[in-house]
């Protein structure tokens, strides 16, 4: 029995509210259960040095956990003067996974960031992030489209990510932190909407996992990507 009651293949609840910042271009507060991310889209009109006159826009991210987000309170990492290398990862992924379905010559030299802010953690905070900052870009470009500083949305597909995991002998999707902090194996997979893989992050935090089993593991994240590709369409009114 998993400790939320739920079945070994069923996402948390998930609910994507978008326009959620009036300022931002694009917003989105994704929300997988007690999981709680403010997703921002910021469109700039210049690009990094490296990209000037290659025709080529960029997306990129940032990430960071509010310091009452977890059950204890952290410190800023302003306030530190650095950000933790769990940080710079994960942002990292954020923008290669939102990159890895844009084309980026289709908007121009611009620049469009995605600010990720966990407000509240239980598990997933990456993957809640990808999933509500690709909503967040989606609006950007809509945004841009209705202006018209673009003719259409330069996405070559769609993307999300979820959490898989090996909880007491069992394959499970979507971790929560009671499930994540006892796992012998998790696993992030960030896959598009046609089945592609973006990135898998997996660790055995016990003994080795087999083969089999990540094959169910990424049996599960596919289901799952699936569901979570149609939240995002139905909170950005396509479905």
């Amino acid at each position: 029995m998993r400790p939320s009651g739920r079945a070994l293949d069923q996402l948390r609840e998930i609910r994507l509210e978008t326009n959620v910042n009036k300022h931002a271009e694009g917003s989105c507060m994704a929300r997988f259960g007690d999981t709680h991310v403010l997703c921002t889209a910021s469109v700039e009109e210049n690009i990094p040095p490296w990209l000037r006159n290659s025709g080529r826009g960029w997306v990129t991210a940032e990430y960071g956990m509010l310091p009452r987000s977890t059950n204890t309170r952290s410190d800023r990492e302003a306030a530190r003067g650095k950000q933790s290398g769990r940080t710079q990862e994960i942002q990292r992924l954020i923008g290669r996974s939102l990159r890895a379905v844009t084309n980026l010559k289709g908007f121009g030299e611009r620049q469009v960031r995605i600010d990720c802010d966990v407000i509240q953690a239980d598990g997933g905070t990456r993957t809640a992030a990808i999933t509500g900052g690709y909503v967040a870009l989606h609006l950007a470009f809509q945004h841009m489209k209705d202006i018209g500083a673009i003719e259409e949305l330069p996405f070559t597909d769609q993307v999300a990510a979820v959490s898989c995991g090996i909880y007491q002998g069992k394959e499970v999707l979507d971790l929560d932190y009671a499930e994540d902090s006892n796992a012998a194996a998790d696993a992030n997979f960030v896959l598009t909407k046609a089945g592609g893989v973006v990135e898998v992050q997996g660790t055995a935090e016990d003994v080795p996992f087999q083969r089999s089993q990540f094959d169910e593991l990424l049996d599960l994240a596919e289901k799952g990507v699936a569901e979570l590709c149609a939240a995002q369409a139905k909170a950005l009114g396509l479905a």
